[in-house]
């Protein structure tokens, strides 16, 4: 009923081009976001992150002389000026055989790569059906915090930029009926993203609001998209580049280079209106004419103009709190003495950890004493010694409860054992035990005394970059 209230707010196509396509998106600009290629040279003229391009293929002549087996096992093939996701490949591993593998096991050998390649040089899957060029590049490893949401492909982050000003956003999810790619129209799934948190909001299948994945019946709402701040300057940033004045730009997430703009598109979908159950009109018309210093100024206006509130709303359908990346914790002690301090909130972490300062004042510092008089003439710099070590260790130290297990932790430099220990904490009026690994944080110049890993904050809590330290008394 809200999005039937909001229909007048609604941006139609017609209105769409008239307004703000043809004026402020000139032809000549234009033609460079439909060209891939050229886009990704403006991109990355600018510093702006795009993935890896590996190689061209202009035309019949240079088909044929391709040599086909020096290309990675896992790539992407598109052409030049496709749209909508049309003549996209993605191939996920090669068999012993030689073939290429997309997600749903499909083979592709030579032959049938060089087949579709011929489709695109001869413009089947261009804008205006005229003859293209098809390209090679790196596909995008994908980000573990949406790795669960995916089906069979990569995910999606687009972002519409109007003067600078990001005006709204969605994630566009793969299904297993949309064959690996986010495209809306091909049976993917958008979802609204609140533009202050970075958090999400509505989804829709098809045209129908949803509140599950209909793949895994995952939930929907709630999911805080990594790097957000990073996301909407790179969008704001591409915007600029392109000289274009109203674009939709779309970002994935590698899981070790982090956002990556994939393209721009000079004439965004409408269908984001519906994900986020509003339109983009009234939109656009508050930030016509508005004098925009940076981009920096342009995603403040944007979240102060189009954020919303909506913890309150995310906590009511997730079942759990909303909390930033620091917050104010209290740590029990074993005499259920606490002690309150700052703690970084890290799910790139597995096991939390704590400084072994801090666990002595706790009531551990006999145990920890013990354990580096144990293992400080060990040489640790090769796996199998590290590995010997920590069985050593483990048994060793069987007699002690308050060390609960031994962890084995990669370092730059080689391998740290660590004793874990269980404590009791309290974040957000939320009270769980949970694994602590302990070390010296103080030699690695770090300065939060805790840190929070996966284990402990997964079922309980939600992070976001615009959390408001709700923990602190």
């Amino acid at each position: 009923m809200f999005f039937l209230s909001r229909l007048k707010t609604i941006l139609g196509i017609n209105e769409r081009n008239l307004k703000y396509i043809r004026p402020y998106n000139p032809v000549k600009y234009r033609k460079y976001a439909d060209n891939k290629l050229l886009t990704k040279k403006i991109l990355l003229k600018n510093n702006i992150p795009t993935p890896k391009l590996i190689a061209i293929i202009k035309d019949y002549e240079r088909l044929e002389k391709f040599n086909f087996n020096k290309l990675p096992d896992s790539i992407v093939v598109k052409p030049q000026k496709g749209f909508g996701g049309e003549g996209i490949l993605i191939f996920f591993s090669n068999d012993k055989y030689g073939n290429w593998l997309k997600a749903d096991k499909t083979r592709y050998s030579i032959e049938d790569l060089k087949k579709h390649i011929r489709n695109i040089l001869d413009g089947n899957f261009s804008l205006k059906n005229e003859p293209d060029i098809a390209f090679f590049e790196e596909r995008v490893m994908l980000h573990p915090d949406l790795k669960k949401y995916a089906s069979r492909g990569m995910p999606d982050i687009r972002v519409i930029v109007f003067n600078q000003v990001p005006i709204m956003a969605q994630l566009r999810l793969p299904t297993f009926e949309c064959d690996g790619k986010a495209n809306l129209h091909a049976g993917g799934v958008g979802v609204g993203i609140d533009l202050t948190s970075g958090v999400t909001t509505t989804a829709v299948h098809k045209d129908r609001v949803i509140e599950y994945h209909p793949d895994n019946n995952l939930p929907l709402r709630g999911i805080a998209i990594p790097y957000w701040n990073k996301i909407l300057e790179l969008a704001v940033k591409a915007q600029t580049v392109s000289k274009l004045g109203f674009v939709g730009v779309d970002i994935v997430l590698d899981r070790l280079k982090g956002p990556m703009v994939l393209e721009i598109n000079a004439r965004p979908g409408l269908a984001i209106q519906i994900a986020n159950q509003d339109g983009v009109k009234d939109r656009l018309e508050r930030i016509v004419g508005l004098k925009i210093k940076n981009p920096s100024h342009g995603i403040k206006v944007g979240k102060n103009l189009f954020g919303g509130e909506i913890e309150e709303e995310i906590e009511q359908f997730s079942g759990k709190k909303i909390i930033g990346y620091v917050e104010y914790i209290y740590l029990y002690g074993r005499n259920e003495e606490k002690i309150k301090i700052k703690c970084k909130n890290d799910t790139g972490a597995f096991y939390s950890s704590i400084d072994e300062d801090l666990a002595s004042i706790l009531g551990y510092k006999e145990a920890i004493v013990e354990f580096k008089q144990f293992i400080k003439d060990h040489n640790l710099t090769d796996l199998k010694t590290a590995k010997k070590i920590k069985i050593i260790c483990a048994k060793f130290f069987e007699e002690h409860p308050e060390i609960q297990d031994i962890a084995l932790i990669k370092q730059s430099n080689g391998f740290e054992i660590r004793p874990i220990i269980r404590l009791k904490f309290e974040l957000n009026d939320v009270v769980k035990v949970t694994d602590f690994t302990v070390t010296s944080r103080k030699k690695t110049s770090l300065i939060y005394k805790a840190i929070l890993g996966r284990k402990a904050l997964r079922k309980n809590f939600i992070i976001i970059p615009a959390g408001k330290f709700k923990s602190i008394k």
